[in-house]
């Protein structure tokens, strides 16, 4: 983000090549990160707490945690539109602010449960602003030489959030009840819209005239997007990604031996994060972003075919996940790397935000539709059906962009 008149001049080089990186500011925004993946763990980890105080929810109750993903689903692209015209610093703030209030009613445990997915709902666009802006933001504020770190570090948001949650929330609950979790969401929102208020640059003046928000604009900007190799690539792989990631995370366990099923479960994302960090920032040294992505895709659907040979393995799970790590961290690298500019930024991380959250609410379902007709046999084909689909849409998107002089 920008700031007054130097830091226009400041944006504009920015988005060019940067010898520097605001180490401090990407941690303040990788937090605005924590915080906005914490939306989604404050509820899915209690969530059995959560039943107990609204029991005649039924099925519904499920709504809570998806409701969160609905806006995403559908405004994930109007997202990027909205920062790249009115800033992403303003957006920012105000989606944090948001977020806090939001968890703060929270805290007070309504008890009307059509009040408590109201708000829901409305987390939902406090959320889908902070997962477009953010790393929009990150990637301006590195450096060439450390961008793909950066944004790798921005792709563990998720994971470390639920880990956190598990770890810090599910005790501070079963000492004070559901409602101190909320609480504690809410003031760490609040604390890092204050960091942020004071460390992020101004933006320039919004230009009315820059992003268009009829009806028409709006579908001319997903066809736009989408139908551009280079603003779409990360997006739609980063679709059969998330198709597999948290269906697995949640299906997967239950064929693991019970006296393993608990480390497992915790083991698995971990993984993700550690080998992303790790061997993914290395690999990102040497190859392209989307190199990365299809050399993770590739040994994630190897590790899918030793599963099916010995199903439950310990070790092959977690090596499972450590491949989808290398998808996770180049995924979000391959933004900057294809896009040169912010506003193709802002786009390409909306449309990745569409996608995901397309991806986190069909994926389960599908998984269990094929459980329930294959059994453990349609659990394999789902997993390398999704990284097979992941490696075919990178390499096509590939060779368009060979035949394409624009990006």
């Amino acid at each position: 983000m920008l700031a007054n008149a130097t830091a226009l001049a400041y944006g504009l080089t920015i988005l060019q090549s940067r010898t520097e990186t605001s180490f401090a500011l990407i941690a303040a925004l990788w937090f605005a990160g924590l915080c906005a993946a914490a939306q989604f763990a404050k509820v899915g980890v209690i969530f059995p707490e959560l039943l107990k105080l609204y029991p005649n929810a039924g099925a519904a109750a499920g709504f809570l945690v998806s409701l969160l993903s609905f806006l995403g689903m559908i405004l994930g692209l109007v997202a990027g539109m909205l920062v790249s015209r009115f800033g992403y610093r303003r957006l920012m703030l105000v989606s944090l602010l948001l977020g806090s209030a939001i968890s703060a009613f929270q805290a007070l445990l309504p008890s009307s449960f059509q009040l408590m997915l109201a708000s829901r709902l409305i987390e939902g666009a406090s959320h889908l602003v902070i997962v477009v802006a953010a790393p929009t933001l990150i990637a301006k504020v590195s450096s060439d030489r450390h961008r793909a770190a950066a944004l790798t570090l921005w792709g563990t948001f998720f994971g470390v959030a639920f880990a956190l949650v598990a770890w810090f929330g599910l005790p501070l609950v079963k000492a004070y009840g559901p409602a101190s979790l909320f609480l504690v969401h809410a003031l760490s929102m609040l604390m890092i819209a204050a960091v942020l208020f004071v460390v992020l640059p101004h933006d320039k003046s919004p230009d009315p005239n820059s992003v268009a928000f009829t009806l028409n604009d709006i579908i001319k900007r997903h066809f736009q997007t989408y139908g551009s190799a280079f603003i779409s690539a990360p997006a739609l792989g980063w679709l059969f990604y998330t198709l597999s990631f948290v269906s697995l995370l949640t299906l997967l366990p239950a064929f693991v031996a019970e006296e393993q099923r608990a480390i497992v479960i915790g083991a698995m994302p971990i993984a993700s994060i550690a080998s992303s960090l790790t061997f993914g920032v290395f690999l990102l040294r040497y190859f392209s972003s989307v190199q990365v992505i299809i050399i993770g895709f590739a040994a994630s659907a190897l590790c899918s075919a030793l599963l099916w040979l010995a199903p439950g393995s310990f070790a092959t799970c977690i090596a499972l996940f450590a491949c989808l790590g290398l998808v996770q961290g180049a995924s979000f690298s391959a933004v900057p790397e294809l896009n040169p500019n912010a506003d193709t930024r802002a786009y390409a991380n909306g449309a990745m935000a569409q996608m995901g959250n397309l991806g986190n609410l069909s994926g389960t379902p599908m998984l269990l539709s094929l459980l329930n007709t294959m059994g453990f046999n349609g659990l394999i084909l789902f997993a390398i059906a999704c990284y097979g689909g992941g490696i075919a849409v990178h390499v096509v998107m590939a060779e368009r962009r060979k035949r394409s002089l624009v990006p």
